[in-house]
C-alpha cells in the first residue's frame, strides 16, 4: 500500500494509469466497518484502490466537534492495508486549502434543509473538500455510504452540475446487532447512552409517520433535531448527550 501526503507524490503516481480504472473512498479517517464496506465495494469494481484520510475542518460548525473528532491514523492504515488497498491520500490542509477556503461550493436549496438547518456552513465545507478531492484523485468511480443519505444526494448534484466524468455509488448502511447505524461519533455515547441508542433506528423504522416519531424519540430521551420525510426516506437527526446521531430508512 503506498501512502501519499504531498500532491506532487499523487500526481506522479496517478499519471501510471489513466487507462486503469480507479476507484475512491474518502474519509475522515477514525475508521469502521461501514468505512470498510465502502472499500470493500471498491476493490471489487475496480482495478486500482484509492483513499482519503482527511479531517476536513471546514465541514465542522463547532471547533468543540472537530476537536473531539477521533483520530486513529495508525490503526486506520493497517485496517486499509489488511483489505488491500492500492494507496491513500493523506493530504496537508496548506496544499488542499491554498486559497484559505476563499473559494468554495454552495448549494441554494437542499442543503440549508434537514442537516443544513442545524450546522450553517457544513455542506459548504463538505462539498468543497470532496470536488477537490475528486479533480486531485481523478476516479471513475467514488463510494459513499447512505447513512449520511443527505450529503450523498448533494454531492450526486454537485458532480451532475460541475459535469464532472465519476460515477457516484451509493452503499448500504451498515448496522451494529442493535440496527444502531455505525458512526465514528459512537464512541462518544457512555453505556446508558449507548443502550437507548438503538432506539433511533428502531423508532424510524416502526412509526406510522415523521411526527410520531420525533414525539417517541423525545420520549426516550432524545433531543430531536429534526424527523421528516424527503427523497423516499424517513431521515432524522437527535442528540443523546452530546452526541449527535443521524440515521434514515426509505419509506415503504
Amino acid at each position: 500500500m503506498k501512502i501519499f501526503t504531498q500532491l506532487s507524490e499523487w500526481n506522479e503516481f496517478r499519471l501510471g494509469f489513466d487507462e486503469t480504472s480507479l476507484g475512491f473512498v474518502p474519509t475522515m479517517g477514525a475508521l469502521h466497518s461501514g468505512h470498510i464496506s465502502l472499500v470493500q465495494r471498491c476493490l471489487a469494481e475496480n482495478e486500482v484502490s484509492a483513499v482519503s484520510i482527511y479531517l476536513n475542518p471546514t465541514q465542522f460548525d463547532k471547533a468543540s466537534d472537530l476537536a473531539t473528532y477521533p483520530r486513529q491514523t495508525g490503526r486506520d492504515l493497517a485496517m486499509l492495508d489488511e483489505q488491500g488497498v492500492d494507496s491513500v491520500f493523506m493530504p496537508q490542509y496548506a496544499e488542499l486549502y491554498p486559497d484559505d477556503f476563499r473559494y468554495r461550493v454552495s448549494e441554494s436549496e437542499f442543503s440549508h434543509k434537514l442537516c443544513g438547518a442545524h450546522r450553517p456552513g457544513h455542506f459548504d465545507g463538505m462539498l468543497t473538500v470532496v470536488l477537490k478531492l475528486l479533480q486531485i484523485i481523478r476516479p471513475q468511480r467514488a463510494y459513499f455510504g447512505e447513512k449520511d443519505f443527505q450529503q450523498l444526494q448533494l454531492v450526486r448534484g454537485m458532480v451532475q452540475a460541475f459535469f464532472l466524468p465519476v460515477e457516484i455509488v451509493g452503499c448500504p448502511i451498515v448496522r451494529e446487532e442493535d440496527g444502531l447505524a455505525l458512526s465514528s461519533r459512537n464512541r462518544h455515547l457512555d453505556t446508558d447512552q449507548r443502550r437507548r441508542a438503538s432506539d433511533l433506528f428502531r423508532i424510524l423504522s416502526g412509526s406510522t409517520n415523521s411526527e410520531q416519531a420525533k414525539a417517541q424519540l423525545k420520549q426516550r430521551g432524545f433531543l430531536v433535531d429534526y424527523v421528516e420525510e424527503l427523497c423516499g426516506r424517513r431521515m432524522a437527526a437527535a442528540r443523546l448527550g452530546s452526541t449527535r446521531l443521524i440515521d434514515n430508512v426509505p419509506l415503504n
